[in-house]
């Protein structure tokens, strides 16, 4: 069962959950956009045996509470402050795992700060646009998106987002439901400054990073998000130390829509990284 809590670190009250053995090797868990540390749930069930397993409400997502200015919703502070955060729980290293959003704070949590990351697992992210031009667009859509949802009612924003072509798949999933239910828990004001200052529009293009990683990274993405094949087949070639998993028949949320599969490859990528 997981256990729910509450920690004060700088500039965050980060909610988070823990199950397992505090002795095992640590996972930390790191949701997508309007996600919460429940997103993983199933997933942590079948690792929580083996490992220890935490998960984190991202600044902007659940009862995580931003304690001062907006740009504590940006990734270098939130990086610091899952930094602090680890320090606090008293893990030194652990094994890092992200989804879409999360993904992108993942890497760059592990190409800035690899000493504290044993294995990065990055599902469905990128190392964010390469052109000045590709990120002031991504800047501009964001920011419209953001407006929306200080001004829309969050399912109808929920509904227009779940219709992009990315998460055709996941709506036919069973568990599709229940997903937006939690989704419809999050305080569309909050989900909007994460929006703004998460955008993969600012967040530094970390292409050129790729080839000094030292630390062994699974990239898992889904076959029918054809995206993400060629933006994770692009970081492989950059990589060496790199592995890619491509799941058959699902798209951009493997962890859901393939449960137990994405458990297993976890499972086997920690103790065969190479």
């Amino acid at each position: 069962m997981l256990t729910e809590r509450l920690l004060k670190v700088d500039n965050y009250h980060f909610n988070y959950c823990s199950i397992g053995n505090s002795s095992n090797l640590p996972i930390l868990f790191l949701h997508g956009f309007m996600g919460d540390y429940q997103e993983f749930y199933e997933s942590i069930l079948l690792l929580s045996n083996q490992f220890y397993c935490l998960a984190v409400n991202l600044p902007g997502h659940g009862k995580t509470q931003v304690i001062g200015g907006e740009k504590y919703y940006k990734i270098e502070y939130i990086a610091e402050g899952l930094l602090e955060f680890l320090k606090s729980l008293n893990i030194p290293k652990c094994i890092l795992i992200g989804y879409s959003m999360g993904g992108r704070l993942a890497l760059y949590l592990a190409l800035h700060f690899p000493t504290y990351f044993s294995h990065i697992i990055l599902e469905s992210a990128s190392p964010g646009l390469k052109t000045p031009e590709e990120r002031e667009d991504r800047v501009q859509t964001d920011l419209k998106l953001a407006e929306e949802l200080e001004n829309q009612n969050l399912s109808s924003f929920l509904t227009k987002w779940y219709n992009q072509p990315l998460f055709a798949s996941i709506k036919q999933n069973p568990d599709f439901d229940r997903m937006l239910e939690r989704r419809l828990q999050n305080n569309p004001q909050e989900l909007a400054k994460a929006l703004r200052n998460l955008s993969t529009g600012l967040q530094p293009s970390l292409w050129s990073k790729l080839k000094s990683n030292p630390i062994p990274l699974l990239l898992i993405v889904g076959e029918l998000d054809r995206k993400f094949i060629g933006i994770n087949n692009e970081m492989l070639s950059l990589c060496q130390v790199a592995r890619l998993e491509i799941v058959s028949n699902c798209g951009h949320n493997v962890h859901l829509e393939k449960v137990d599969l994405f458990g297993e490859k976890i499972r086997d990528f920690i103790i065969f990284p190479r």
